[in-house]
């Protein structure tokens, strides 16, 4: 019998990836050992597996910066994680790196993170013993709470690179590889996400007219364009060839591209995040989600998210997997009916 489907490409990728690239039959594996498919190689599986978890389909109504936004346009954490992966795919091609494993990661990085963006984040670091942080609660869904408590058993690869995706306002490209993911398609996972988050951001900010585009420092236009898409543009060729001209086994970026992100980045900070229009609507939302969470926890979660026999009253892990894997509107709907006044019925 011939090779199977998945072993051609497996070959394919030995003859056509980088010898940076992370092969996916050198996987570290999964946490479960399981039969290979004849057809898809072992990153395309996690791929789809995370495609179709119930925690990714929520991410359409979770928070990017606006709260439970109306306005059909602005960025949901659904259309971040999209916008991620297709640069960081783009990128991975570019320079010959596994597009399974960056895809994979990319759409995976996001799954742990709370209703209303990082204020529900603050909130369920605060209140939960053991701390909280949206990258470990991904690397948590994606090993336990997903498939009715299974977990959906990716490879090291994936689960690496979403574990160590967040930088917060850290280097773009820190020296130190232990802020870094293993694997260089991790790396470019993580790239990607401040590039995206830094452009839509921005658009985002000036949609909802918190700031003018005529705001940003006239440099950061001169050395990253004038449009949303030029911006994009100038950053990922700036990451694609300044990494191969340094020989790709490492990704690097021009000083001055680099520069300009990071004041960018600066920019969004004061301008957009930490301003009231933006900070009040956080304050809010972390009442609801304080809230939601000690009634919970002196009360015990609903009986169809336990199970008849199970008693969840003072169990803050199981209240926290709860509250953290709540939409926004889902946590809002819950505070009315729980804590608001219902309008006597006209009889």
């Amino acid at each position: 019998m011939g090779r199977t489907i998945r072993e051609e490409m497996e070959a394919n990728e030995e003859k056509i990836l980088s010898p940076y690239a992370c092969l996916s039959k050198k996987s570290r594996g999964r946490l479960r050992p399981e039969p290979e498919c004849d057809i898809r190689v072992a990153f395309q599986r996690d791929r789809d597996r995370l495609i179709h978890c119930k925690s990714f389909r929520r991410l359409k109504y979770k928070t990017q910066v606006f709260l439970a936004p109306a306005g059909d346009h602005y960025r949901t954490r659904l259309t971040h994680v999209f916008e991620v992966s297709q640069i960081a795919r783009t990128v991975a091609v570019a320079l010959k790196l596994n597009g399974h494993l960056t895809e994979a990661i990319a759409l995976g990085h996001d799954l742990g993170h709370t209703p209303f963006g990082h204020a529900g984040e603050s909130v369920l670091n605060e209140l939960h013993p053991g701390g909280f942080q949206h990258y470990k609660q991904s690397l948590r869904v994606v090993d336990i709470l997903e498939n009715e408590g299974k977990g959906l058993n990716l490879n090291f690869e994936v689960r690496d690179g979403i574990s160590m995706h967040s930088k917060g306002r850290k280097e773009i490209l820190p020296q130190d590889i232990s802020e870094l993911p293993l694997t260089i398609e991790g790396r470019v996972v993580r790239v990607a996400d401040i590039i995206a988050y830094v452009n839509h951001d921005l658009d985002d900010a000036v949609r909802a007219g918190i700031i003018m585009e005529e705001q940003l420092p006239a440099y950061v236009y001169e050395k990253l364009g004038k449009t949303h898409s030029q911006r994009i543009n100038t950053m990922v060729r700036d990451l694609i060839y300044t990494t191969l001209e340094q020989g790709g086994a490492r990704l690097t970026m021009s000083p001055e591209i680099m520069s300009a992100i990071s004041d960018l980045r600066a920019f969004l900070y004061e301008n957009v995040y930490e301003t009231h229009k933006v900070h009040d609507d956080f304050i809010k939302a972390m009442k609801v989600v304080r809230e939601l969470y000690h009634y919970f926890l002196e009360k015990g979660l609903p009986r169809e998210v336990v199970g008849p026999a199970a008693n969840s009253r003072g169990d803050h892990r199981a209240v926290c997997d709860f509250v953290a894997g709540m939409t926004d509107r889902y946590a809002l709907d819950l505070y009315q009916d729980i804590f608001l006044p219902k309008p006597w019925a006209i009889m």
